[in-house]
């Protein structure tokens, strides 16, 4: 175990050279679209040349290979159990983005061994070569939504107009403020099924106000993404909306959001190598 502990501290300090974005996407609960907007966002980020891979990290109802058809073989349940590597269970899409798909079933990840963790983390590493790794949370506050949450760059909080749907993004906004107050994360509101800019300004300016209000805590508004019936029908498709109609109002609110997040810089902090300190730190926090 030691041997593989070495290892693992050299494999994490593979990265230096290239800073690779990673973004978690959560919510406080679901229904709000999350899993659609983490899989046309990596779409988004492929065709301007990106290399990108999307993680589905729910690791008890994973579902984003749905929305794209497709039925993985292996996923990350073969990685934690040490019956597959990483490279063996990474899929190309004919959207031009890598996909891992989630431990479909699995509990708790607060129940891995030390030696399961070291060994996800070391195959982790292997990815440390992609532009953007876009992970899909599950939604609400289990323990492996905050580990990733904890661990990602940056996360965006997707919240919906429903009085629930906002009320769930503040409940998670304070959970990450509090829980994971040894850091400030970089958190930003993302409003999707809205009927106006102005809706989704009016609802991320009253989250942002109560969230400094009474957590004092910065969050920062995204943009959001319109209502349309272009969203069901690819999900009935099982294709993302972003190819199904691409000029249509939420592909083209999905490019604008990607392109304001390009624009951003990359936080000195960021790459897999540090994306797996956080992460195997943070086990000892939510850890059983």
């Amino acid at each position: 175990m030691e041997d593989q502990a070495r290892e693992l501290k050299a494999l994490m300090g593979k990265d230096k050279e290239h800073k690779t974005r990673i973004i978690a996407i959560t919510s406080g609960k679901g229904g709000v679209g999350k899993t659609n907007i983490a899989v046309n966002m990596a779409i988004a980020y492929a065709q301007l040349g990106k290399k990108v891979i999307l993680i589905d990290g729910d690791l008890g109802m994973a579902n984003v290979n749905v929305i794209m058809n497709i039925v993985p073989k292996y996923n990350l349940m073969h990685v934690l159990n040490h019956q597959k590597q990483m490279s063996e269970i990474i899929l190309d899409t004919e959207f031009g983005i890598k996909f891992i798909a989630g431990a479909n079933g699995f509990s708790n990840i607060a129940n891995l061994t030390k030696s399961e963790l070291e060994y996800f983390a070391k195959e982790f590493s292997s990815l440390s070569n992609a532009d953007i790794i876009i992970i899909d949370t599950g939604a609400g506050i289990a323990n492996s939504v905050l580990q990733f949450v904890a661990a990602a760059d940056e996360v965006y909080v997707v919240t919906t107009p429903e009085t629930t749907a906002i009320t769930d993004a503040y409940g998670i906004i304070k959970i990450i403020a509090t829980e994971l107050d040894d850091r400030q994360i970089n958190i930003k509101l993302l409003v999707n099924k809205v009927h106006s800019g102005d809706e989704g300004k009016r609802i991320s300016s009253r989250i942002i106000t109560i969230v400094g209000q009474f957590l004092n805590y910065k969050v920062e508004y995204i943009g959001f993404i319109y209502d349309d019936p272009v969203v069901q029908a690819s999900v009935i498709r099982q294709k993302p909306f972003i190819i199904v109609n691409p000029t249509s109002k939420p592909a083209m609110c999905l490019k604008h959001i990607v392109g304001r997040i390009e624009k951003t810089e990359i936080s000195p902090d960021a790459g897999v190598s540090n994306f797996l300190k956080k992460f195997m730190g943070s086990k000892k926090k939510y850890g059983a």
